[in-house]
C-alpha cells in the first residue's frame, strides 16, 4: 500500500517542483508531440477546408503540418481513403498526403467529372481511381524549380476502375483503339481542365504519356 501512495504522489507533483528540479524541459518536450495534431485548431481556413471536405462525404484523416527542408512540406493535408460518387464510395489507391484545397477539388471532380463521365459514355459506374501519388519531395523534371508535388499539391492519375470490371489507363486508353475510352478519357480531361490550375496529360509531353497531371497551382494550363 505505501509503494502505490508514493508513486501516486510522484505523479501529482505540482508542476512548479518539477521546476525547482530543473525537470520542465523535459516535461515541455513531452507534451510538444500532444500540440502537433492539433495545428488546424489555429487556422480557419484549415478548418474550412476540412468542413467543406466533409460535407462532400470523403473518407479522409487531418494530418500534421510536416517541415521536410529542401523545400518540401506538407501543410493543412490529409490522407484521403475515399470520395463520394452519386451511388457509393470510390476507392482510391497510392495516394500520400494531399493539401486540403487540392483534395476538395479532386473529390468534385472524381463525381461529377469522372464518375457520371462513366456512367454516360462507359454505361458503367466508376468504382476505384488509381495514382501514382502525390506527395514526392523532388523538383520539375529537367529544371531546379520545385514540383508542386513537394508541397503534396499534386495528384498523378493512371487509371479508372469501374463497375463492371473494365480498367480505364491512361497509358493504355489515351490513344488505343477503343473509342468508347479515349472519348471517356477525354472527356475526364477537360472536367480537369475546368477544375484544377494545372492539367497535364500525354498531349503534353513523354514524361505524362502514363498518366494524368492535377495541381491547383497555375492559371487553367491545360495540355
Amino acid at each position: 500500500m505505501r509503494r502505490g501512495v508514493a508513486r501516486s504522489s510522484l505523479t501529482l507533483l505540482p508542476l512548479a517542483l518539477l521546476a525547482a528540479c530543473g525537470a520542465v524541459p523535459e516535461a515541455r518536450q513531452k507534451a510538444a508531440p500532444r500540440r502537433t495534431p492539433l495545428v488546424y485548431a489555429a487556422h480557419p481556413e484549415a478548418r474550412a477546408c476540412l468542413a467543406n471536405l466533409g460535407r462532400a462525404s470523403a473518407n479522409f484523416s487531418p494530418l500534421p503540418d510536416q517541415y521536410y527542408g529542401a523545400g518540401c512540406s506538407t501543410l493543412n493535408a490529409v490522407r484521403l481513403s475515399a470520395l463520394a460518387g452519386d451511388s457509393s464510395l470510390l476507392g482510391v489507391t497510392n495516394l500520400g498526403p494531399v493539401a486540403c484545397p487540392l483534395a476538395s477539388t479532386f473529390a468534385a471532380w472524381a463525381r461529377y467529372g469522372v464518375d457520371r463521365a462513366a456512367r454516360q459514355i462507359l454505361g458503367s459506374p466508376l468504382v476505384r481511381i488509381e495514382t501514382m501519388g502525390s506527395y514526392n519531395c523532388r523538383t520539375v523534371a529537367g529544371t531546379d524549380r520545385m514540383s508542386a508535388h513537394a508541397r503534396a499539391e499534386a495528384i498523378d492519375v493512371a487509371a479508372f476502375v469501374l463497375a463492371d470490371g473494365r480498367r480505364i489507363s491512361v497509358l493504355r486508353d489515351w490513344s488505343g483503339d477503343d473509342n468508347q475510352a479515349r472519348a471517356f478519357l477525354q472527356t475526364v480531361h477537360a472536367s480537369a481542365c475546368k477544375r484544377f490550375g494545372t492539367t497535364l496529360g500525354p498531349a503534353y509531353n513523354s514524361a505524362h504519356r502514363d498518366h494524368l497531371h492535377l495541381e491547383l497551382s497555375g492559371k487553367a494550363f491545360c495540355r
